[in-house]
This record gives C-alpha cells, sequence and structure tokens, in this order.
C-alpha cells in the first residue's frame, strides 16, 4: 500500500477571493459601503455538509452496505452463471463514470491513461480479476454473513505477509484479534453446516452440504486472491505515483478485456441460458443492480476519501471495522440467512475481533510514530485506503 501522505485538499470558507471586487481596495470618491454578497444557501448547506463528519461516515457505510447487498442480490439466483459478464458490466460503467467525471471537471486530478503505467499494473489488474470473481463465487454460495465473517482471514494472510515482504510487526494484541477472527469463522461455519442439516432429508442435507463445501472452497480461494492483490499493489503504487481515482481507472479499465474474453470463452451465451440468467419477471431489477454495482464503486471510493479527509485516517478503519456488524445484519434481514445462537454468536465475536485488530493497529502506529492514536493526519492516501477497504468489505 502507499504510504505517500493524502493529497486532498481540505477547502475552508474564505479561501477563495473575498468581496465583490476581488479583493480590490475602495474607490477613493463616491464609493458607498461595501456589504459581503449574501451565500446562495444552498451553496452555504453543500459546504457544510461537505465537512460534516458525521454525514461522511454515515455515507461510506451506506455505500458499503449497499455494494455487498446489491452484489449478493445480483448473484444470488438459482440459475446464475454469468460472474465474469456481470463484473465486466462493473469495470464498463465504473469507467466511463470515471471518464465522464473527468470530462465534466468533477475528478479534476486523474492523469491520463498511461499506457506505461498500464503495462505495469497489468499483473495487479490481474490479480484484482481474480480477487473479484472468486468473491462473486464465493457470495453466490454463502450468506452474507457468513462471507463478511470468512472475509476476516485476509486479515490474517496480509498481516503476516507484510511480516514476510515488508518487515511488519504482529502484536500479541494483534495476535489475540487473529484467535478471535479465526474462532468466528469456525463458529459460522459450524452454524451454518447445522442450519443446512437440521430438519432436512438425507438428499437434501447433502445437497445444502455440497453448496457450502463450495462456498467455502471459493472463500479459501479468494482470502489467497485478495492477499496477493492487496500485498502486490502495495509494492507497486510506491513506484507508481497513483493520486486518487487512478487506482481505480486502471483497474477497471485494464480489467475489462479480461473479463469480456474470459466471459465469451467459458460462459454460456445461449439464448436458453440467457433467459435463465434473466428471468423476465426481475429482468429489470438485475440490470438496474448491475449498472448500480458499478456505480456504486465510485461511491464507496468518494466516500472513503471524504471520510478519511474530514475526519482520520483511525477513524476510518474503525468505522471500517463497525461497518462489518450492520453488513451481516443486512444478510440476515434480506435474504432470509439462517438466525440462530451460533450464528449470532460467530458475527458478534467477528465483530469483537475487528474491534480488537483496530484497535491494535492504533496502538502499535501510536508506538512506532510517537503520536497520539486520535492524530488527525492521514498515513496514507485516499485511494490506496479504499481499496484496502474494499479488499476487506
Amino acid at each position: 500500500m502507499s504510504n505517500k501522505k493524502n493529497e486532498d485538499i481540505e477547502m475552508r470558507p474564505g479561501d477563495g477571493p473575498s468581496g465583490d471586487f476581488g479583493g480590490e481596495k475602495d474607490p477613493f470618491l463616491g464609493a458607498g459601503p461595501r456589504h459581503r454578497r449574501p451565500e446562495p444557501q444552498a451553496s452555504a448547506y453543500f459546504d457544510k455538509l461537505d465537512h460534516n463528519p458525521g454525514a461522511s461516515i454515515l455515507a461510506y457505510c451506506l455505500s458499503s452496505i449497499s455494494m455487498t447487498v446489491v452484489n449478493k442480490y445480483v448473484v444470488s439466483g438459482s440459475s446464475w452463471n454469468l460472474n465474469f459478464f456481470y463484473l465486466a458490466v462493473q469495470s464498463v460503467v465504473c469507467t466511463l463514470a470515471i471518464l465522464l467525471s473527468r470530462q465534466a471537471g468533477i475528478l479534476k486530478n486523474l492523469a491520463p491513461f498511461d499506457s506505461t503505467k498500464a503495462k505495469k499494473w497489468f499483473p495487479i489488474s490481474l490479480l484484482l480479476v481474480g480477487m473479484i470473481y472468486t468473491g462473486a463465487k464465493a457470495l453466490q454460495f454463502l450468506s452474507v454473513p457468513v462471507y463478511t465473517i470468512f472475509k476476516n482471514l485476509t486479515i490474517i494472510v496480509i498481516a503476516y505477509g507484510e511480516v514476510l515482504w515488508f518487515g511488519g510487526s504482529v502484536t500479541p494484541l494483534t495476535l489475540l484479534s487473529f484467535g478471535l477472527m479465526v474462532l468466528s469463522s469456525v463458529v459460522a461455519a459450524w452454524a451454518d453446516i447445522q442450519a443446512a442439516i437440521d430438519g432436512a432429508h438425507s438428499a437434501e442435507a447433502s445437497a445444502a452440504l455440497a453448496t457450502l463445501n463450495a462456498g467455502y472452497a471459493w472463500m479459501g480461494m479468494n482470502v489467497v486472491c485478495t492477499s496477493l492483490y492487496v500485498l502486490g499493489m502495495r509494492k507497486v503504487i510506491k513506484k507508481m505515483n497513483f493520486k486518487d481515482y487512478d487506482t481505480m481507472f486502471y483497474n477497471n479499465l485494464l480489467t475489462i478485456p479480461v473479463l469480456i474474453v474470459c466471459s465469451l470463452l467459458v460462459e454460456d451465451w445461449s439464448s436458453e441460458n440467457l433467459a435463465r440468467n434473466f428471468p423476465e419477471e426481475t429482468r429489470n431489477k438485475l440490470m438496474i443492480g448491475m449498472v448500480y454495482s458499478g456505480l456504486g464503486a465510485i461511491f464507496i471510493s468518494y466516500c472513503s476519501a471524504w471520510c478519511i479527509r474530514v475526519t482520520s485516517s483511525t477513524t476510518y478503519s474503525m468505522v471500517g471495522t463497525l461497518n462489518k456488524l450492520p453488513i451481516a445484519i443486512s444478510g440476515l434481514i434480506f435474504f432470509d440467512a439462517p438466525i440462530t445462537f451460533g450464528s449470532v454468536t460467530a458475527i458478534l465475536v467477528g465483530f469483537v475481533s475487528g474491534l480488537v485488530f483496530a484497535w491494535a493497529k492504533v496502538r502499535q502506529k501510536a508506538q512506532e510514530t510517537g503520536i497520539l492514536p486520535t492524530s488527525n493526519k492521514p498515513t496514507m492516501s485516499a485511494s490506496a485506503q479504499s481499496s484496502r477497504d474494499a479488499a476487506n468489505s
């Protein structure tokens, strides 16, 4: 991950030219008292909202939860088998949204496309393809709470990868959080298996266990792919000098041809299969969900940068940890995931493990840098922070 400082500049009221004359002195004769032109009410409201920490945290949480729920909705159809196509649509929508935003002047710090940088970044994009595809497959077979809990295991692999490749360290408090993460995953798997076999006939139980086993296998591959992607990006991003949205732009643009080719080669494009994947009664909702998922990546990245800018990287990390609880609960609400003592216990233990891990990192950073944990100074760019969040959410 990039260790460069966050390059977002916080604009405060009064930073621009003041008054109606751009700072000129009053004329010597015939000038009455000069009055400041009243600021438009809407502009003042949005400026206040832009500097509101609570609004940024709420927006970040809602964007993250909605993205997970929409992804689960799209891939949860009983006949769904077009994951490469779905991910290609995500990348196309996200890339077009970024280009249109730059054309409209909304994204002013997006650098022009550089083929040399694209060649260096392409291996990272391939790792991203592996990460998002295995994540979509795991989410297809597992419930949202179980998927969220098992995603915590990625943190353990990344932490020890940083120890091996970047000279990181693991504190006793961090080890405690790792133990809680493993425990929550074991409890979640046990609760999932018990819910699948309780009260079911042998054939139904066997089919349910086969589905869970497939989900756990895809989840294991996702943990490996996600860890390689995050660690590889940390190694390469320092050399690329990427600013906010550059990482997202290159990731989505470079994955489009890979995902389209994979979809054409691997997936069934017959009219019968398309009809099964897009049944008439839900076709429009699925298409809207696919488009939103592409825009959702923009929303998460923007809200991540916004949250870091008006709060701190420490607050952002803690919010990301706390956000896993409502994500897990959303799966219980929207997708009828089994609510049992084991599933609730697994969610709570996973939530506590995330809190312990976040606090361990705060203490470790405070000891290493000699700054207070409440410092408002970000330690990495918003693009790197949002990429790490996307990998671990």
